[in-house]
This record gives C-alpha cells, structure tokens and sequence, in this order.
C-alpha cells in the first residue's frame, strides 16, 4: 500500500554552519566591536547574548539572514523572553523545533480527515504516516498539507508506492 511520512526537521549541519558564519559577521562588524554579542548552540537550544535591545535585534536579524541563505527554516524557530543577564546585558533563548507536536500531529490528521480524500493518516512518534490506494491521492494530500499547514516547515519523506 503507497504511503509516506509527514516530518518537520531542521538540518543540524546547516543550522551549525549558519551559526558560525553569524558569530564571525558579528565578531567583523564595526558597530559590534567591544560589544560581548554571540549566538551559541547546544543540542538544539540557541542562545543568543547582546549587550541591549538594539543589538540584540541586530544579531537575530543576522542570524536570521544567514539561516535562510543556508535553507533552514525559520518557522521552525520559537522564540523565548528576553532576559536580563548582568548589568545591561540581555539573553534570549530560542528554540528549534525538530518533529512534529502532539498537538500539531493531530490537527494534520484531522485536516487530512476533513478533506474527505481517501487516505489514512496516524500519528507515529513524532511523524505523520499518510497511507492510501492511490497513489494521485498521496500526492493531492501532500499538495493540500503544502497550501494548508504554513505555521510549521514540513517534509514529505519515505514515498513508497
């Protein structure tokens, strides 16, 4: 029986590369010279450290020019409250969404079940399976997801007729 699986990831190497190429920008740039701004990465946690509210847009601006450059998507970012740090200082912690939520996981099941298409789709982990009889009717689902999901990046994976 055709299927295939509905995922949301982030390439982990691109989003490294992307981070490193910010830190280098911002280590070159006059108006941040003197200024402790730096992106770090851990697991898939970024943290991003300025010295005020300017910069601090600043360097999100940045990161977020070298992101899309290296074809990550940012849907795939949330952000978190800024915080103050020491003295002037500011962090913000964002994070980078890898899988699909629960939550999100059952509105595509739901919108795919709406649709009145004949497929099945269910819930494995945190990816969707979509299965049918036909495989035209795999491809409508995956152009009805494309046009109707935009609040989160997702990838269609493991086609099998």
């Amino acid at each position: 029986m055709p299927s295939f699986d509905v995922v949301s990831e982030v390439n982990k190497v691109e989003l490294t590369n992307a981070i490193d190429q910010s830190n280098k920008e911002i280590a070159n740039r006059f108006d941040f010279k003197g200024s402790d701004c730096k992106i770090e990465l851990k697991e898939l946690d970024l943290t991003i450290y300025a010295d005020n509210d300017f910069q601090l847009g600043q360097v999100k601006d940045i990161l977020v020019g070298k992101l899309t450059k290296r074809g990550v998507d940012t849907r795939s970012l949330s952000e978190g409250k800024i915080e103050k740090v020491s003295g002037n200082k500011l962090k913000e912690l964002i994070k980078v969404r890898n899988g699909i939520e629960q939550e999100q996981g059952k509105k595509i099941t739901k919108h795919i079940k709406d649709s009145k298409l004949k497929v099945q789709a269910s819930i494995q982990g945190e990816t969707v399976r979509v299965t049918g009889t036909k495989r035209d009717d795999l491809q409508d689902a995956i152009a009805l997801l494309k046009k109707d999901i935009t609040e989160l990046p997702l990838q269609f994976i493991n086609f099998r007729d």
